[in-house]
């Protein structure tokens, strides 16, 4: 008969690739459990008010109409839903088609019973496959996952979220209109079961019951695989653990299976008696907590409570008569244990001839240990009681009672087994590999002997003082005899000679007995044996312990990695049918799997990087503190002084310890878990990053927050602190670096970088409509996350709080800029509130990433606010029937623009005056975006600077390859023929965000918007700056406003401030922020909206300036003084000739502005 496994059994190859996909599913539903985004859990307040009219359960189904109109009813909840949309729907599909796949796989495996019993696989029936060793296995495989993958669902993903996301799906996704979807069939099948894994959570009548029968499944089937698991030993464990005592253990799989599959066969558990007797008796005799897939335990007391038959049956097993018996035979199991274990892992006890002679020895050794671990670590997980539950109370405080548990000494002897296990195994391993080659060698040399000895006595090759005997070479061919006995036969004993040679022949042929009992049984029972797959999350238990182990000796990690090996088997589990199949499959489960426990590994380990960085907080706290540096040049008798032995004793003890560490993390050699290999340095350099990370992320959030009512402001004590907290930092590195063997300042920058870039990044995702998710994000990293705090204001990070407490200080309402010596001064007190030097401070504490950062966070601001600000003007100015009159009328009256306005002064001040209500918000908007121009302005001076001066080089390279491509580019406008980068090529895009981070570039220049034509733009912006020119007037001096500037005046006698500053401190406005902030507004339309805007600049200076001539006034209006400022200011900050102004305004017009300035 035809393998049932092979390539051609159609029917095998089905049914192997269905139990395959369900473990693969069920992985999958593992690694998402892991990213449910948080607000479908509604958990929070915030939350519910924001998303709880477009996040819906099943509710939704009963009247899809009505919440759709609600949604309907409000733009704003329609544009919130769309960028919820976008924000979700990937995470949703990976969701959606994990449920589907869960659909799929139970119609799938129907589909495959229905071809067995209608007879499509020739020769094949049910009845037929469960007769087969595989078949059967693959068949109760089958349904036991099934049931896992429901349970999994549950237990990780809450039946509301559930609904909530399956609902969210339906509504955004092509699904609801396809008709080939079974969207309803998913949704009948993981509804809410009411279920919750939370403590104390009421469990749901008939769960999981019910839940299980969703879908039917044929009855024949679950009775025949029940009947099958209840009465076969469907692996072959039990050849594994020959002592009766010893089968609870050695059916623990078979168990696990039986438990899930007999909620398909509720009534077993309910009524019938003698059966759930017979599972009781032949499987949980002495056990009641079992874990049922990957370390998922289960407590029998609580999970059978509502089954009056199972429950019944389980008595026996809880007696607490039975509870002593086992908890009493564990400890005294434990205590004989851990000296055997100890003395078989002493230095050179475990040697060849050792495993040789005792290898059914060894073997009940690591079967007694492994059974006594498994029930230990099961019966006194915290996971598997329920303390609400008084049952479970008494019988956890029994268990603990009776076997005497101390979690330490059980976890000792979990790592000797590991130790010891991994060693025999390495060993037998090596002989295996060995015993042809010795097999060959002894018999070889045995013949050989007994060959020589043969001709020696039959006097065919001399052996001196040997003469001819022939009843000696029958002797010696009599294999029957043992060959001791030659010895004695004639007295031979007194010939040393032929009793070497006869010691040596009984030597080989010895070691050819002993090696064939080298066999690949023996490591497959060591591999059943050693299963640790029920540990797979109880282990996390005893992290405390192992980290405390370790602190206390570091070479302890070299047990752990046998430890951690052990652990690894437990991969086989899920892994075995994905291999069988060729499943495609395999690749991404094993890396979940591995995964899983490589961060496992990592989180354990994380202590010595914590316990390094403790020592070094104390080491530069000498160094800084206690250490005095010593002077290049010193006197003798001060010698004693600066020796400070006692100190300098405590640093160097302080850095053994360091050294210790890394050298414990270093023994760990190279190891393979599962299909990751885990490499101890580069282990050791990320448990540095992460503990790094966080302590860096953890000093800023902590460093960087701010009072806003504080007076004066915080901003600079605060990151002066925040800069000695760095530099301790760096310097700590600096000092630890070759004590562990790692790039300090690489990875000082690296992760500096990183963790300012993603605070960055997540601030600037409440500008972005679509958000970068942490999976998303390329500065995030699951070995070494970059903590997330909880925001303490509308910032969600330190980066936003610097930001904005710097726009609070710089605020143009309270303060006033000014240009010439980049600072800002208070309206009211005329005090200094700050300058550049602010932006030396910030580069101090966080670096040319910190400032780029807050860059490019100035530049999502400078979006919002214009695109608020135009949202504002279409919404409110250009629907305002009154303002749009105005412009008419002035539009009518400026034509044509070349010309002179008709009684200019009254045809200005009738169209500012209609319009006055509508500047308010208008200039609020506008100082804002100038407020963040003069910022990022700053910030491009200060990066600049220190790019010239720290990399000269890099400095210089950029700004000659900017000229050199803006002078291509320009070529090949001029001549189209000559190159220029194309799409794909991402030159310009690169060399931008290089140019930026050196500062080689102007934020006035900048397009931060795209933007549509808009009717009276011009005139808009026209008839604003004019509506404020009568709030400023021109200071020749300002230090005549500023009283603070006078000493400054007095010794720089050659330096004269002019500018523009307000008349009144009640009605602030600031003249930089006004006009860069026109500016940048200006630039993000088509240029001919900035020469209409600058003709009509012109215009009103010609015409105020006419009138007055006309009128014989002598001095030149204060509005004409303005806007000329204006067009000067202008010209300056956009670096264009002069002739752009003068083009609008006569040149004598400009002479003489020039003599008042």
């Amino acid at each position: 008969m035809v393998d049932f496994l092979a390539e051609n059994n159609l029917c095998g190859q089905a049914i192997l690739g269905i139990v395959s996909r369900g473990n693969a599913i069920i992985a999958e539903l593992l690694r998402l459990s892991d990213f449910i985004p948080t607000v479908f859990r509604l958990k929070d307040k915030s939350d519910q008010q924001k998303y709880g009219d477009i996040i819906c359960d099943f509710s939704y189904f009963k009247g899809p109409e009505y919440y759709e109109g609600k949604l309907e009813a409000k733009p704003d909840l329609q544009d919130l839903d769309e960028e919820f949309r976008e924000n979700n729907i990937e995470i949703l599909s990976r969701f959606y088609l994990a449920f589907e796949s869960v659909h799929k796989y139970i119609v799938d495996l129907n589909r495959y019973l229905d071809d067995l019993h209608e007879g499509v696989y020739i020769q094949q029936t049910l009845e037929t496959v469960l007769l087969n060793e595989d078949g059967k296995q693959l068949l109760c495989e089958a349904l036991y996952l099934y049931g896992v993958m429901l349970l999994v669902i549950d237990q990780k993903i809450e039946g509301e979220v559930r609904e909530r996301m399956l609902v969210s799906y339906y509504r955004y996704s092509a699904a609801r209109s396809s008709a080939d979807s079974n969207l309803d069939d998913i949704c009948k099948l993981l509804r809410s079961t009411g279920y919750s894994s939370q403590p104390g959570a009421k469990r749901p009548a008939n769960y999981p019951e019910s839940y299980f029968q969703r879908v039917p499944i044929s009855t024949t089937f679950i009775s025949m695989v029940i009947g099958r698991l209840r009465s076969d030993d469907i692996y072959n464990q039990v050849s594994a653990y020959p002592l009766p005592e010893h089968r609870s253990t050695a059916l623990a799989n078979q168990a696990a299976m039986l438990y899930v599959c007999l909620f398909f066969s509720p009534s077993i558990l309910h009524t019938q008696q003698a059966k759930m007797r017979e599972i009781v008796d032949k499987y949980f005799p002495d056990n009641w907590v079992i874990s049922f897939y990957m370390g998922i335990t289960v407590n029998l007391v609580e999970a059978w409570e509502p089954y009056k038959a199972a429950k019944t049956a389980l008595n026996y097993t809880l007696d607490s008569a039975n509870i002593k018996e086992q908890a009493t035979r564990y400890a005294a199991s434990m205590e004989s244990l851990r000296p055997q274990v100890q003395q078989l892992l002493k230095e050179g006890f475990l040697r060849e001839e050792i495993i040789l002679d005792n290898i059914p020895k060894l073997l009940n050794c690591l079967r007694d240990c492994n059974v006594a671990i498994r029930w230990l670590m099961l019966h006194s997980a915290e996971s598997a009681y329920d303390l609400n539950n008084k049952r479970l109370r008494q019988i956890k405080d029994q268990v603990l009672n009776d076997s005497k548990y101390k979690p330490k000494i059980l976890f000792q002897l979990l790592l000797d087994t590991a130790q010891f296990e991994f060693t025999f195994k390495e060993m037998f391993k090596q002989m295996l590999s060995e015993k042809q080659i010795k097999w060959e060698s002894y018999k070889k040399e045995g013949s050989e002997r007994m060959t020589e000895l043969a001709e020696v006595f039959s006097g065919v090759k001399p052996l001196t003082r040997v003469e001819k005997n022939v009843d000696c070479i029958v002797l010696v061919f009599l294999s029957i005899l043992p060959l001791s006995k030659v010895q004695e036969f004639h007295q031979l004993e007194s010939n040393l000679q032929v009793c070497q040679f006869l010691a040596d022949t009984r030597k080989f042929l010895h070691q050819m007995i002993r090696t064939i009992n080298i066999k690949e049984e023996v490591l497959i029972t060591m591999q059943i044996v050693g299963d640790l797959s029920y540990a797979w999350q109880i282990t996390d238990s005893f992290t405390f312990i192992m980290q405390e182990s370790i602190r206390v000796n570091p070479s302890m990690v070299t047990k752990l990695r046998a430890t951690f090996l052990k652990l690894a088997s437990a991969l086989d589990l899920p892994l075995l049918r994905i291999n069988q199949a060729n499943s495609a499959d395999l690749l991404s489960v094993s890396q979940f799997y591995s995964g899983e426990l490589v961060a496992y590994v990592r989180k354990v380990l994380q202590i010595i990087p914590e316990s390094m960085f403790t020592s070094l907080a104390k080491i530069i706290k000498l160094q800084i503190h206690d250490i005095m540096e010593v002077p290049t040049r010193l006197d003798k008798d001060k010698l004693k002084d600066y020796s400070q032995l006692g100190a300098r004793y405590e640093v160097a003890k302080l850095t053994h310890d360091i050294s210790i560490f890394t050298e414990g993390i270093l023994m760990m050699k190279t190891t393979l878990v599962g299909i990751i290999k885990v490499d101890p340095k580069q282990l050791l350099e990320d448990g540095i990053r992460k503990e790094l990370v966080k302590r860096v992320a953890y000093a800023l959030h902590k460093g960087l927050s701010f009072n806003p009512k504080a007076k004066p402001s915080e901003l600079m004590p605060k990151l002066k602190e925040m800069a000695a907290t760095m530099d301790g930092f760096y310097r700590s590195f600096e000092y630890i670096q070759d004590y562990v063997s790692i790039y300090g300042l690489k990875i000082w920058q690296e992760e500096v970088s990183r963790i300012i870039n993603y605070n960055v990044e997540q601030e600037c995702n409440s500008f972005l409509r679509t958000k970068i998710q942490d999976w998303q994000s390329v500065y995030q990293s699951t070995h070494i996350p970059i903590p997330k705090f909880p925001s303490v204001d509308e910032s969600a990070t330190f980066i936003g709080r610097l930001c904005r407490e710097i726009l609070r200080i710089t605020d143009p309402k309270a303060t006033s800029y000014i240009d010439q010596l980049n600072t800002w001064y208070d309206l009211k007190s005329h005090q200094e509130v700050t300058n550049n030097r602010l932006f030396s401070e910030i580069q101090k504490t966080l670096g040319t990433f910190g400032l780029n950062g807050l860059d490019r966070l100035l530049c999502f601001m400078i979006v919002k606010e214009l695109q608020n600000f135009l949202t504002m003007l279409q919404k409110t100015i250009l629907k305002d029937k009154a303002a749009i009159d105005v412009f008419k009328a002035m539009l009518g009256a400026v034509n044509p623009i070349q010309g002179i306005v008709a009684n200019a002064n009254k045809a200005y001040a009738t169209a500012v005056a209609k319009t006055q209500k509508i500047w308010g918000a208008y200039l609020e908007a506008i100082m804002k975006v100038g407020q963040m121009q003069i910022l990022r302005r700053q910030i491009a001076n200060e990066l600049n600077y220190s790019c010239k001066f720290d990399s000269k080089h890099l400095a210089a390279a950029l700004e000659n390859l900017n000229k050199s491509l803006l002078a291509d580019i320009e070529a090949h406008y001029q001549d189209p023929s000559l190159p220029y980068p194309k799409e794909d090529n991402t030159l310009l895009y690169d060399i931008t965000a290089y140019l930026e981070a050196a500062g080689l570039h102007n934020p006035l220049n900048k397009i931060y918007i795209t933007t549509k034509r808009l009717p009276y733009f011009p005139i808009i912006n026209f008839l604003f700056i004019i509506a404020q020119l009568p709030k400023l007037q021109y200071s020749k001096n300002q230090g005549e406003f500023f009283s603070v500037l006078k000493y400054i005046i007095t010794q720089l006698a050659s330096c004269i401030f002019t500018g523009m500053t307000c008349r009144k401190a009640t009605d602030p406005v600031d003249w930089p922020p006004l006009v860069l902030g026109l500016l940048t507004l200006l630039k993000q339309f088509h240029s001919r909206y900035t020469q209409q805007f600058l003709a009509l600049i012109g215009q009103f200076i010609r015409s105020i300036m006419e009138q007055c001539t006309s009128q014989k006034i002598p001095d030149m209006p204060s509005d004409v003084v303005g806007a000329l400022m204006f067009l000067e200011d202008y010209v300056k900050y956009t670096k264009l000739s002069r002739k752009v102004a003068e083009a609008h305004v006569p040149s004598f017009i400009f002479d003489e502005f020039r003599t008042i300035l």
